[in-house]
């Protein structure tokens, strides 16, 4: 009888998902176009974007040559090594993702969450599978109140609920409120954000002698995560590996 509840249920369900889909067809998350498929792009719109499904970078996740072996450290990574442990990235940033990422970043659209977690899940597999705790990038609280959320917040939550590791939303804090990061060289954005974070009081029993999975929306030069990074680990994680939904290849192209 329960089991035949179940069913009901589940068929019942999938019929108003067929119904919803039939009276309000997914949005393309590039061109807001509905109807262009069950996806949330069209074909066209998915073969344009630059997955990091290949060989990358284990310290950076930057794409590399599919002739290195898994591990390899990129020459960037070995003259000057992050902060961090390990960096994974679901796609590029660049012309034909930047939409993706801007109307998650500056107009808070919320219904791609579920495709941007799985694809972060997907590159950083390894990242999640051995991490303790998930740990978003935080706003500082005057630019919080302005837009009125935080997208690596977002991006964290939706990894937790996806993969099972628990999120520590608010165990970081942005202690100095800095200019934004657009626009600056690789050198001022390190300058802009250092000393800017600081664990927040009462959250050292969520990240000491823990693997922290830092997560934040873009990598760029890295400075942001490089500053949030020193305060994880002066606060005691033993581990701090980096995901996010997206990454700069070339460094010329810093522009958010």
């Amino acid at each position: 009888m329960a089991r035949d509840m179940e069913q009901q249920h589940s068929r019942s369900k999938a019929f108003l998902r067929m119904a919803a889909d039939f009276l309000w067809p997914p949005r393309s998350l590039v061109s807001r176009e509905r109807g262009l498929g069950k996806g949330p792009l069209g074909p066209h719109e998915f073969g344009q974007i630059h997955f990091l499904s290949g060989a990358v970078c284990d310290r950076c996740g930057t794409p590399l040559g599919t002739e290195l072996d898994e591990g390899a450290v990129c020459a960037a990574c070995i003259a000057r090594p992050p902060r961090w442990d390990r960096a994974r990235a679901a796609f590029v940033y660049e012309a034909a993702s930047r939409r993706l990422v801007l109307d998650l970043k500056r107009s808070g659209r919320r219904d791609g969450l579920g495709t941007f977690s799985g694809w972060m899940a997907q590159a950083g597999r390894a990242l999640l599978d051995e991490a303790d705790v998930i740990v978003p990038v935080p706003l500082h609280y005057v630019r919080l109140a302005s837009r009125g959320f935080n997208q690596s917040a977002w991006l964290a939550d939706a990894l937790s609920r996806r993969s099972g590791v628990p999120v520590a939303v608010d165990a970081l804090k942005r202690i100095r409120r800095t200019p934004t990061q657009g626009g600056l060289s690789a050198r001022a954005r390190r300058r802009n954000v250092a000393g800017a974070f600081a664990l927040r009081p009462g959250r050292a029993g969520h990240i000491q002698g823990k693997r922290v999975l830092l997560v934040d929306d873009v990598l760029t030069t890295g400075a942001t995560l490089g500053a949030c990074t020193r305060a994880l680990k002066r606060a005691g994680a033993r581990h701090v590996d980096v995901l996010v939904l997206a990454r700069v290849v070339r460094e010329t192209d810093i522009t958010i």
